[in-house]
Formats: C-alpha cells, sequence, structure tokens
C-alpha cells in the first residue's frame, strides 16, 4: 500500500496509453505545483485556463499565479457554471477565445474546474487547430474520481447528454484533494455516487471498506497508521480503477462501458430533469445504480437482499434511491424511454445495460428488450 498522504506529498497514478500515457497526481495542495508541472512538460508554452464563474472565484489567481512563477504566460477563458454551459454557444465561446488568445499547436489548455469545464475544454481543445494539448485540474469530487480520467470529452444536444464530443487525453491530471474543502454538502454527495460506483461494478472490498469509512470520507478525516486520509484513499482507488480500465479499453468498446453502471437510467431522469439543479448528475447516477441493482433482481441476477443492501448505503449518503425522491415534475414514461433509446450506448438500435451478477460484479448486456424497460419503469413512476 502506498504512504499516508501529507501536504506536499502525492500520489502519482499512471494511465498507460503508450505515447498518450499521463499522470495523475494526487494530493493537498498540488495546485501550487502546477506551473512547475506544465513547465517541466512543455518548457516556454503558453496556456488558456478554461473555468467557470463560481470555480474562478476560488482559484483562477492561485492557479494563474502557479503557471506565472513558472515562467509561463497565461490567459483566461471564464464562463458560467453549471451544465448549461455544455451547449454548442459555449463550445463556440471557448474556441473563438482560445483562436484570439494565439494558443497553438504547441501551447496548452487547462480545464479549472468540476466535469462541466473538464468536458467543454477537452472538447475545445480537441477540435481548434485540429487538436491542443491539455491539463484537467478537477475541483469536483465527481471531476477528480471519474471526469477528468480518461479522456472522454463532450458536450450535451438537445436530445440528450454528451451526445456531442470526441475522445482526447489530457497530459497530465491534477488533482488537488483540497480543493474539495470548498464543496457544499450536495455537490460531494454527488461526486460520492462516482466513488461508490467502482466498489458496485468491480470492488466488493472497496464498497465494504466504504460502507465502513463514508462518514469519514465525508468530513475529510485525517490519515491513520500506513493507511491515506480516507478522502484521499477514496479518490486513489476510484482514480486507480479508472485508469485500469482505460488502459483496456480507451475508446469504450468493452470495459470501459462498465463504467456506466447506472448511467443509462440516470442519464435519462438527467435529461428529463433539464440538466438543471433539480438533479445533479452524480444524483442522477446513485438513482441510476439504485434502479440497475433493482432491475437486476427483477431479472433474477442477483437476490433481492443483494439490492436492498446497495439501495441502504445509497439512501445513507442521501442520495436519492427512488423516482418519488426527484424535485420538479415527474417525467412521463414516454419521455424516459425516449432518452433511453438516444443513450450513447445504444447499438443499431439495441439497448445496452450495465447490470450486475452481484455486488462488484457488473457485465454489459444486449439483450434487455424494451419492453421490459418501459414495464419496469412504469412500476418505478406509479
Amino acid at each position: 500500500m502506498t504512504a499516508p498522504l501529507r501536504p506536499g506529498d502525492p500520489i502519482s497514478v499512471p494511465v498507460d496509453l503508450d505515447q498518450r500515457s499521463y499522470e495523475i497526481v494526487i494530493g493537498r495542495g498540488q495546485l501550487s505545483t502546477l506551473g512547475q508541472r506544465i513547465a517541466a512538460l512543455r518548457p516556454g508554452c503558453k496556456v488558456a485556463i478554461v473555468s467557470d464563474e463560481t470555480v474562478a472565484k476560488h482559484y483562477l489567481a492561485a492557479a494563474a499565479a502557479s503557471i506565472q512563477a513558472a515562467g509561463l504566460q497565461s490567459s483566461t477563458v471564464v464562463v458560467p457554471p453549471g451544465e448549461s454551459s455544455k451547449s454548442f454557444s459555449m463550445l463556440e465561446t471557448v474556441c473563438e477565445n482560445l483562436i484570439a488568445a494565439r494558443i497553438e499547436r504547441n501551447d496548452l489548455v487547462v480545464a479549472l474546474g468540476g466535469g462541466v469545464i473538464g468536458d467543454l475544454a477537452g472538447f475545445a481543445a480537441a477540435v481548434v487547430r485540429r487538436g491542443l494539448e491539455y491539463v484537467q485540474v478537477p475541483t469536483t469530487l465527481l471531476a477528480q474520481v471519474d471526469s477528468s480520467v480518461g479522456g472522454k470529452t463532450a458536450i450535451d444536444s438537445r436530445k440528450g447528454k454528451n451526445l456531442v464530443g470526441a475522445f482526447h487525453q489530457p497530459i497530465l491530471v491534477v488533482a488537488d484533494t483540497a480543493l474539495l474543502d470548498t464543496l457544499s454538502e450536495r455537490e460531494f454527495r454527488a461526486g460520492y455516487a462516482e466513488v461508490v460506483k467502482y466498489g458496485l461494478l468491480g470492488d466488493l472490498q472497496f464498497f465494504e471498506w466504504l460502507e465502513q469509512h463514508w462518514k469519514d470520507v465525508f468530513a475529510g478525516g485525517p490519515a491513520r497508521g500506513n493507511m491515506p486520509a480516507p478522502r484521499e484513499y477514496a479518490v486513489l482507488k476510484s482514480v486507480q480503477a479508472k485508469a485500469a480500465i482505460v488502459a483496456r479499453d480507451e475508446r469504450e468498446t468493452g470495459d470501459r462501458m462498465l463504467l456506466n453502471l447506472g448511467h443509462t437510467f440516470g442519464h435519462a431522469f438527467e435529461a428529463a430533469a433539464g440538466f438543471s439543479d433539480r438533479l445533479l448528475h452524480g444524483e442522477a447516477i446513485g438513482l441510476g445504480m439504485a434502479l440497475a441493482f433493482e432491475f437486476s433482481a427483477r431479472r433474477g441476477l442477483i437476490p433481492q437482499a443483494a439490492a436492498e443492501r446497495v439501495i441502504r448505503h445509497l439512501a445513507a449518503v442521501g442520495l436519492p434511491t427512488h423516482v418519488s425522491e426527484t424535485a420538479g415534475p415527474r417525467p412521463s414514461l414516454d419521455t424516459l424511454m425516449d432518452l433511453i433509446s438516444q443513450d450513447k450506448k445504444v447499438k443499431r438500435g439495441a439497448l445496452t445495460f450495465i447490470l450486475v451478477r452481484g455486488i462488484g460484479e457488473s457485465f454489459v448486456t444486449r439483450d434487455v428488450d424494451a419492453a421490459e424497460v418501459r414495464a419496469f419503469l412504469a412500476e418505478k413512476l406509479a
């Protein structure tokens, strides 16, 4: 096991993708090292920092100061916060700003923010001048454990989430866990949904650890003995799991689909809520995972008791596990089924689901009939 994480004592997790390999640096206080890390990778480059208004108030000055201290020039692009910024119009704004700042192919884009900024800035980097390099500096728990790793970039379509995008790997991820201290409890809880996902899809032992220590993860408790602090350990285990899957399946043709546990149901509810604060992404994934386990039990794949154990944990954390717990008007069955049919994992019209044979035993299946899903959701909406 790795040594305890202390301020200034980061852990590095490699993402092994041959010539596109990169490091994920995890630890408290790592934002101050951003400039020197960029300068070591790309000496003399110019840097464009893309952030949102909320994150910029907290961390933009520190990021820019670190870059300047390393002797590099920087410019900034700041967009409104929230999922609505993952749009064609905001993509155009970011791209035009990068071009106006004369960011060239040997320069860098820094995505400083949560999953929205990572997706938006990463996609802009993928298309401006046919491809710019970029660095992820995730500022939310969800982004640190999930969206900043693996090179999936996208904006949303009116037809659904992340339907317009590209695979474009970063050259570095700097996950400063101190940045999580400013998150609201709701935002942290939403990010936790993606943490527990790694236990549910492939690591029963990690799920059991989370059952015992989730309160310490939320509280940000100290390191004990030879273990990292609980929050840093949760980030580390999540990143290690995702890095291993991405290394095996970069473009989501096999194992990487497992990372979408809960997402087919969850994305449909998130889209039906208008990608708004009514239902945050992590909350939608929490609901989606509860439904995936219930649906697996309904199909006889797992005991009902196993599904109830998972739902009990998600509920204890405060994530929604029933449709009735979502805010606003309840979506219609037809709306949900239309959104599910537009899911990016659909192949030649066949629905693709990530189901489970046990806690920590997920698998991909395309043998789910739409009528079966419709009947299941009708019951949940009733």
